[in-house]
């Protein structure tokens, strides 16, 4: 990217936004980063004094590449080793402020956005994510703003019967982590069945480089005796909460190197959903903290 420029000043203003369209359609840093990247070329040589709305022009680039990306990945990942998770954040405390903003980038949320058609998801995210117009979309994802307007509701009935049961407040949820770190550092049993719901999941996701689940756990009592059984109070593992993709959640290190991300979907005071992302490949985003924006 060359200094100076006001397409340089356009790009960096909405760039933070442009990352979180990219996030929230492919639900990989990296590819959202390649994404912006192929957004930025296409600007350049964009006649800028024919753009009326920059911002709009630009989420519209960016919409575009990370359609195409979804469909490439999409094909990657039905060889992917186990379960596939979205790669974690460490994100800045005012994204937790956004509830909105940090609900849609949660983990829970992420994967039900997983379960989308890729126009979907670019619909839904666009619509009840960051508020575009019918009109813009429809530019956007190449449809007639009456298809956009269908699909919007396919997909908002869809993302609903699968999303979060509820907001959690801040206090309960930092009550909920505070008891379940104690529990995983002690490995008590009764500590963790008292934090997890019944039906609670745990999803690992080692990419085939790091040993991991290969398929979900459900069920309090198996998922409790996991967790105590692992050897998480070694000597050389640490836990850590940190806010990750806007929610409060668990960083395990071994010797000083992150080794673990545990994301946590809390429902109704109890724990219902754990991800756990140890693929090396997705933790470089939680050295920094990441911007994300509506």
């Amino acid at each position: 990217m060359s200094e100076g420029g006001p397409a340089v000043e356009a790009f960096v203003a909405h760039r933070n936004l442009l990352f979180t369209v990219a996030y929230e359609m492919l639900g990989s840093a990296a590819d959202a980063e390649d994404v912006l990247q192929e957004t930025w070329l296409r600007w350049a040589d964009a006649d800028l004094s024919a753009v009326r709305d920059q911002r709009a022009y630009l989420v519209r680039i960016t919409t575009r590449q990370s359609l195409n990306r979804l469909r490439a990945v999409g094909r990657r990942r039905e060889s992917y080793v186990g379960s596939w998770l979205p790669e974690p954040l460490l994100t800045a405390p005012d994204v937790a402020d956004d509830v909105e903003l940090a609900e849609s980038v949660s983990m829970a949320m992420m994967l039900v956005l997983e379960t989308l058609a890729p126009i979907e998801r670019a619909v839904f995210v666009l619509r009840e994510v960051f508020d575009l117009a019918y009109d813009e979309i429809a530019q956007a994802v190449d449809r007639s703003p009456a298809a956009v307007r269908q699909i919007a509701h396919r997909a908002r009935a869809h993302v609903a019967a699968r999303r979060p049961r509820g907001v959690v407040s801040a206090a309960d949820t930092r009550r909920v982590l505070d008891a379940f770190q104690r529990a995983i550092e002690t490995g008590d049993v009764q500590g963790l069945l008292d934090v997890l719901a019944p039906d609670v999941v745990l999803v690992g996701d080692g990419g085939g480089i790091r040993q991991a689940l290969l398929r979900p756990v459900a069920g309090a009592d198996k998922v409790a005796r996991l967790l105590a059984s692992r050897q998480f109070q070694a000597a050389a593992m640490s836990l850590h909460p940190a806010q990750v993709n806007g929610f409060p959640a668990l960083v395990f290190r071994s010797d000083g190197e992150i080794d673990t991300v545990v994301a946590l979907r809390i429902d109704d005071g109890l724990v219902s959903g754990l991800y756990a992302v140890r693929n090396p490949e997705k933790l470089s985003h939680m050295q920094s903290e990441n911007a994300l924006r509506r």
